[in-house]
């Protein structure tokens, strides 16, 4: 019985090392989902500024905006998994630096911020690397499934299982949410150097980092399917992120729901992605690519009309759920068609770009939806992104073929 519901979760055909990675993945994103809710009560406990604690989120933020296709260079001249255990080791140097503080006593809100700071561009560089790792480990063709189960994993433990955990441990101790991430990195880094891949080697040849960033940037900006995935990715950010940043608000204002009710709509959204995602083999065998992600974006659309419109919980709830689903299918089916189209010496540089639109919209998108909450009522950020989101896929429409099959299109052409 554990080997057939092994082959289920990662078939053999995906290879060994695939099972290592994966391994990896699940131990550190359950390290990752501990410290999620135990992270705003330690920065909760240290202060009661609003100002500091919407600093505690910029942490998370920032290090992506400053070093996203930094850390995609990174990625194409060195040898990837080395880095992924060089940095986990530092995040875990780091968490236990944070232990020691506060089983001492001596932590404070500024040595807090300053942890964040680094757990996050160490995390910007541990992504960089690790999302190149795959295409080398399993063929084209089950680049889907295995982005899926890799995403299953976040899922599972970092957004549906381990928060409730983390908040429970840190009331038994602040420090044990920190240590058993600290714990999960390391064991993270014993998994991950199961994995066989061909080694990279550093090339003093190579020009400057400057140089070596421009390259991306030039590289997708040649290629048009590639680039309008680049700019559909930021924009539907700006429209979601203008819309989630009064979730919070919106919950009680709107649907008269209190904290626990807002913790169920969170959890709406992880329970959708766990069924997205264990539905993906079967979507990608029955529908194309191009299909998929235009049905996502229709079902994203709807999902801000929706809840603009709703005063139940209950719809919301529902709506949250399928929500989820999508936006994790999303995720899953746009790396697939990055990882086929990119070339492999690319991929770092390239998706580190990616990430750098994510966290643009959302930066550019949260304190939008602020102000028209604050100028037009709580349900203008939700009329905000229905309209711009809507205007978008009619815009996109038809391009998703072509960004479907841009692994055949060179760049340049049209």
């Amino acid at each position: 019985m554990p080997s057939r519901i092994v082959e289920i979760i990662a078939p053999s055909r995906l290879g060994t090392s695939f099972r290592w990675l994966l391994s990896a993945s699940f131990v550190n994103n359950a390290g990752d989902g501990v410290a999620v809710s135990a992270g705003p009560l330690l920065v909760a406990s240290q202060t009661r500024d609003p100002f500091l604690v919407s600093m505690a989120l910029l942490s998370e933020y920032l290090p992506s905006l400053l070093f996203g296709v930094v850390g995609g260079v990174a990625a194409d001249r060195f040898d990837r998994k080395r880095i992924v255990v060089v940095v986990n080791l530092c995040r875990a140097i780091v968490l236990a630096v944070l232990v020691g503080t506060i089983v001492t006593s001596t932590v404070n809100i500024a040595l807090v911020l300053a942890a964040l700071f680094l757990l996050g561009t160490a995390e910007t560089f541990a992504d960089a690397a690790s999302s190149t790792l795959l295409p080398g480990l399993v063929t084209r063709e089950d680049l889907g499934i295995a982005n899926a189960r890799m995403q299953g994993t976040f899922v599972l433990t970092n957004q549906l299982l381990l928060p409730p955990v983390g908040a429970f441990l840190f009331v038994i101790g602040p420090a044990i949410p920190f240590a058993t991430n600290a714990v999960a990195f390391a064991l993270g880094v014993v998994l991950i150097r199961r994995v066989v891949t061909d080694a990279r080697q550093a090339q003093a040849a190579r020009p400057g980092v400057p140089a070596e960033m421009l390259e991306g940037i030039r590289w997708l900006v040649g290629h048009p399917p590639m680039r309008t995935l680049a700019l559909t990715i930021l924009t539907f950010n700006v429209t979601y992120g203008a819309a989630w940043s009064v979730l919070v608000l919106y919950a009680g204002d709107r649907l008269g729901m209190n904290e626990v009710g807002f913790g169920l709509l969170t959890t709406a959204i992880a329970v959708g992605g766990l069924i997205g995602i264990s539905l993906y083999g079967r979507l990608e065998r029955r529908f194309s690519l191009a299909d998929i992600m235009r049905v996502g974006l229709l079902i994203e659309t709807c999902t801000h009309l929706v809840l603009a419109l709703t005063t139940s919980p209950a719809v919301a709830l529902g709506m949250l759920v399928v929500f989820g689903a999508h936006a994790f299918v999303w995720g899953t089916t746009s790396t697939v068609v990055r990882q086929r189209a990119v070339p492999d010496e690319l991929l770092g540089r390239v998706g580190g770009v990616y990430r750098v639109a994510i966290v643009g919209g959302m930066v550019v998108g949260t304190p939008l939806g602020g102000l028209l909450a604050k100028a037009y009522g709580i349900t203008a950020p939700f009329w905000f992104a229905f309209v711009g989101s809507a205007l978008l896929v009619a815009i996109l429409w038809r391009q998703f073929d072509h960004i479907e099959h841009a692994g055949a299109t060179p760049p340049g052409s049209a």
